[in-house]
């Protein structure tokens, strides 16, 4: 008896051995695969093929109206009232940022479409195969933490809507430690949520689009009983339209400025990533509709959220710029919980949108051998999940947070260096299959484009005393806060009107081309065979002896 019990202790052993095993969880290789081996790429990470581009004008139009409708860009929008701007001053700087992001997100989601490839492979034919993993794992840290932010956020929508069910929620013994920062119904809330949210994490990017559509068809009228709400029980003549500036002269300047960056700013990370969406668009053209529903969605989202938020003053007597700050007011249970059902929801979809979605892309490139999109999506919740503990970054770590926030500044250059390589210098003319080979013909200097390289340096140290300053306001940063305070605009401004990183990498580019980049004419997906080939082989042999030679050398 106990030899057979030590057998089975053995095999059972054995069997956890052999399932830790890296080798046991490699992805099974792909026919398909553009790289020369399973090492550069996989499925999910290869062109997308006819048959799954299935996103059509209207998931764009769902898409956008559904992100529009979200606490952030509600909190955006009141939260410029809290500065000192009237409506009059805010809902312009809404309406032009948002114009701005607009073009920048057709320009960027264009080549998407075009060539049917994510931003982590796509960005290599501008930064350089290795130079490019620098704006990948920039992206996957902002997208972890978003995530993790955007997570507690939906507890907050998830408690009130217990709350307008449960009353006494608010009033659940305690039995967590303060020194936790989060209390015992806090963490119930949190963990219900995530349980809501991870099985949306599993649906495929092709399917995940009718998750937008829903949401559009739920949130907007939501929005639009609230601003109902407040226009019924505050007049307009005593709420809204009678609200002024408290700011004047250079101080509104640099206040609407700032208002405006903050609109930049909100979506900026979808500025340089749409190509994660947009490669799975029928055709080019289906995308095109961002360019008139992003602005028109933001600033009408934006107008209700101040609308209400000024609504709330004359009632509440205080600014109330969260949302569910002021649902919590309301005695209407019902109500209640069907606004913050619609929080949940909204909060949901744009965590998966513009987070958990771009972290999984973003970790199939630095390890496609192991992840995919799905795979990427668990590690996110996780990591973000729990891993990060947000209730401990929001109650505790301000500055951490300013500085997760400020990091942002690098995302301009990004956007800006991939529209100009793209549009400007290489005229839309490039090699989608050299973008999965390490020694192809976008390997540059090493695996860098200098040029890349310069125009982030001469972009982004400038901003740096603004970033230190809005981190420690101890430390002064005198007029160098004020160009913080404009930092996505300073760093990168679409139509063609290029400042600082786009131009210095227009210029280097053109006086001093990479020559081995030019081609004729695009060399895309569908221009080239499925099946791997010999070549496919020989061309991995010679990867590996370049980098053994460059080693030696």
């Amino acid at each position: 008896m106990a030899k057979k019990t030590s057998s089975t202790s053995y095999v059972s052993a054995s069997g956890v051995s052999a399932y830790l095993r890296p080798s046991a969880w490699a992805l099974e290789p792909e026919p398909s695969t553009f790289a020369p081996s399973g090492r550069w790429s996989n499925k999910d990470m290869d062109p997308v093929p006819v048959h799954a581009r299935t996103w059509s004008t209207w998931n764009y139009v769902a898409y956008w109206i559904s992100d529009a409708a979200n606490a952030a860009v509600w909190e955006l929008a009141s939260s410029m009232l809290s500065i000192g701007l009237s409506w009059r001053q805010a809902l312009p700087a809404i309406a032009l940022g948002h114009c701005i992001i607009a073009i920048v997100m057709v320009l960027n989601g264009t080549i998407g479409a075009r060539l049917h490839v994510a931003f982590p492979v796509l960005n290599r034919s501008s930064f350089g195969f290795w130079f490019s993993y620098f704006t990948v794992v920039s992206r996957v840290i902002l997208s972890l933490f978003w995530f993790s932010i955007q997570s507690y956020t939906g507890s907050e929508c998830v408690y009130q809507m217990l709350k307008a069910i449960w009353p006494s929620l608010d009033r659940l013994p305690n039995h967590l430690p303060a020194s936790s920062n989060i209390t015992t119904s806090g963490m119930m809330c949190y963990f219900l949520y995530w349980l809501i949210q991870f099985p949306f994490m599993l649906i495929s990017p092709q399917k995940i689009r009718w998750l937008f559509v829903a949401k559009a068809a739920i949130v907007p009228p939501t929005w639009l009983a609230m601003l109902i709400w407040a226009f019924v029980k505050v007049p307009s003549s005593k709420g809204l339209f009678e609200q002024h500036a408290t700011v004047k002269g250079s101080d509104m300047s640099w206040a609407w400025l700032s208002a405006l960056n903050s609109a930049l700013g909100i979506y900026s990370t979808l500025a340089v990533n749409i190509p994660d969406f947009t490669r799975y668009a029928k055709n080019e053209r289906a995308q095109y509709v961002q360019l008139a529903i992003i602005p028109v969605a933001f600033t009408l989202c934006g107008f209700i959220g101040m609308a209400v938020t000024s609504a709330g003053i004359v009632l509440y007597g205080q600014t109330l710029w969260d949302p569910l700050t002021l649902i919590n007011q309301w005695d209407n249970r019902a109500a209640a919980f069907f606004a913050s059902f619609a929080f949940v929801l909204t909060t949901l979809g744009t965590n998966i949108s513009a987070n958990s979605m771009s972290a999984a892309n973003d970790m199939t490139v630095l390890f496609p051998r192991y992840i995919n999109i799905r795979r990427g999506q668990v590690l996110c919740a996780l990591i973000g999940g729990w891993a990060l503990c947000p209730w401990e970054i929001l109650a505790s770590a301000t500055g951490f947070l300013t500085f997760i926030n400020g990091y942002t500044v690098f995302l301009g250059p990004f956007a800006g260096i991939m529209v100009t390589d793209y549009w400007l210098i290489h005229k839309c003319h490039v090699d989608v299959p050299a973008m999965y080979r390490p020694h192809g013909r976008y390997r540059y200097t090493y695996g860098f484009n200098w040029r890349a390289v310069l125009a982030i340096l001469c972009s982004v140290p400038p901003l740096f005393p603004g970033w230190i300053n809005s981190i420690n306001i101890n430390i002064q940063a005198g007029r160098a806060v004020n160009l913080f305070d404009f930092a996505w605009l300073f760093g990168c401004r679409p139509s063609f009107q290029f400042t600082v990183a786009s131009t210095v990498y227009a210029v280097t580019s053109l006086l001093f081309p990479a020559k081995e980049t030019y081609i004729p004419e695009a060399i895309l997906a569908d221009d080239v065979a499925s099946q791997a080939t010999e070549t496919d082989v020989e061309d991995e042999k010679k990867s590996i002896q370049d980098e053994v030679n460059e080693v030696l050398a």
